[in-house]
């Protein structure tokens, strides 16, 4: 019998690899389609009820669904009205702005346009795009920025939108954002994937518009889909969008014009199209028939790419997002892929979920603000797909953590009730002037002839009265889709600084 030593340092390494490898266990057998028919049916006969009743609970006023199951439509509606005090009702062809639910819809354009999978980790050279590590900008790809991955913080650029700039001032201001590390830290930005969008579209000669048209909406038959906000506003059977009021109810009192992101956030569409659009990405990129999308560049956007949700819990499972998609895996091997869009200003809130191995698919179109209506309504219906029942309170969950998010961007300072021996402000002359920001251009702070000061911001501008709190500092009431309640504005030694657009501590103005 032969003995290690006899064999030598390389032979004996190599029967000790030879013999783990043998008794190595064989790989997980793939992951099998589980539902029935029957349990989709019953999950489908439900949906109209879970829809009334959490229109009821919200008070949302319109909502579209659509559900795809191999390959067929098998439901698609609309419930509640077009604008509250109205009575024109919602039906399949009722367009919507469906916010973030664009980032999955552009990834599908983006993988239409390229002819290999690798194409992705082509260089993202739009002109004039620079991130503030020149390393980074030199090998920042087109799947860093669709996945979120480039190091640029959370919803960089979102703020400037905000005040007014276009995107061409928003791209090239990104260069000024501190990094965090490049493809190792997941960060939301809609401003990135723009960037990524655009250099696809400006590479083939063209607007991202009409290449988003000749590429999908065109052959896809999506005919009342569009990017930008000008096909939605003159839509005449357009659903308004809707804000809560402090009394429950809901007003259609602004709109939002996501044009500067409009790869990210700038899609309006109907359930009828998106249904389309759920076939397609379920038949992996063909529809009736009809090859419209690469196979293979289309499952590269189903791929993770960078971990968005570490596990809560030693039991919990990650979080991934892909090319436009939040991707996860459930416990018996399953992808999942999902997306939810939401605008705040004007309101919207959307989702799309889907199982491929069960070539099912929903998409739940809303024009409220986001309470958590179509997320719950797509976690409901996979609940009773999977389980016969909902096995929780989803619309109560996931409502709770929308509440969650809205309330952690506001200032831990009271502002509406200054504190008890706040200390006088100066003359309003100490205040007056021009202030210079790289990031956010110009302030100016005015005085009214009874010295009541007002800070205007952008390039329109927005004026914002200012409210004093203590000594130098003053509050005011932001807007816009970030908008945060009251924040402060403090002024010190020839500086301003206002607290809701210094989070990247780039919010210092500078006396000129």
């Amino acid at each position: 019998m032969r003995t290690l030593r006899a064999l030598g340092a390389a032979g004996a390494a190599a029967l000790l690899t030879a013999s783990v490898a043998t008794a190595a266990p064989s790989p997980p057998p793939a992951p099998r389609p589980q539902l029935t028919d029957a349990a989709v049916d019953k999950a489908v006969a439900r949906l109209d009820a879970t829809v009334a009743d959490m229109m009821r609970r919200t008070g949302v006023p319109g909502v579209a669904v659509a559900v795809v199951h191999d390959d067929e439509v098998v439901h698609l509606k609309g419930f509640g009205v077009r604008r509250t005090g109205e009575s024109t009702a919602i039906d399949p062809d009722t367009v919507f702005q469906i916010a973030s639910l664009s980032k999955p819809i552009s990834s599908t354009v983006v993988a239409g346009t390229l002819t290999d999978p690798d194409e992705w980790n082509r260089h993202t050279a739009l002109p004039g795009f620079s991130l503030k590590d020149p390393w980074v900008t030199g090998h920042v790809t087109t799947a860093d920025l669709f996945s979120h991955r480039s190091g640029l913080p959370d919803h960089a650029g979102d703020l400037l939108e905000d005040l007014g700039y276009d995107r061409s001032y928003i791209l090239d201001h990104l260069r000024l954002e501190p990094l965090t590390p490049f493809r190792a830290s997941y960060a939301y930005t809609n401003f990135g994937l723009t960037a990524a969008a655009e250099a696809v579209a400006r590479a083939k000669g063209t607007s991202w518009q009409k290449l988003a048209d000749d590429t999908l909406f065109k052959p896809a038959g999506m005919t009342d889909t569009s990017t930008e906000f000008s096909a939605f506003i003159n839509n005449p059977d357009r659903a308004a969008t809707h804000v809560k009021n402090p009394d429950g109810t809901w007003s259609a009192r602004s709109v939002r014009n996501p044009d500067a992101q409009a790869p990210a956030g700038g899609v309006s569409s109907t359930a009828r199209d998106m249904s389309r659009w759920l076939r397609l990405q379920l038949a992996d990129g063909t529809l009736d028939g009809k090859r419209i999308i690469p196979a293979d560049t289309l499952a590269r956007t189903h791929v993770p790419e960078i971990v968005s949700q570490p596990p809560a819990t030693p039991t919990a499972r990650t979080g991934f997002y892909g090319l436009g998609w939040n991707v996860s895996y459930d416990d018996a091997g399953r992808l999942r892929l999902s997306h939810s869009g939401a605008f705040e200003f004007g309101g919207a809130n959307t989702n799309v979920t889907m199982l491929p191995l069960e070539k099912l698919g929903i998409v739940v179109l809303t024009n409220g603000a986001p309470v958590g209506l179509a997320d719950a309504v797509a976690l409901d219906f996979f609940d009773v797909a999977e389980h016969g029942k909902a096995t929780t309170d989803w619309l109560g969950l996931v409502g709770s953590l929308y509440a969650q998010m809205e309330a952690a961007g506001r200032s831990p300072t009271d502002y509406a009730h200054p504190p008890a021996g706040a200390k006088p402000a100066r003359d309003s002359a100490a205040y007056t002037g021009t202030y210079d920001n790289p990031y956010y251009g110009r302030a100016t702070v005015t005085a009214d002839d009874d010295g009541a000061l007002t800070l205007a911001l952008g390039p329109k501008p927005l004026r914002f009265p200012l409210t004093h709190y203590d000594a130098d500092t003053f509050s005011f009431e932001t807007t816009g889709e970030n908008a945060v309640g009251r924040t402060g504005v403090t002024f010190a030694d020839g500086t301003l600084r206002v607290e809701y657009l210094d989070a990247n501590h780039l919010g210092t103005f500078t006396r000129q």
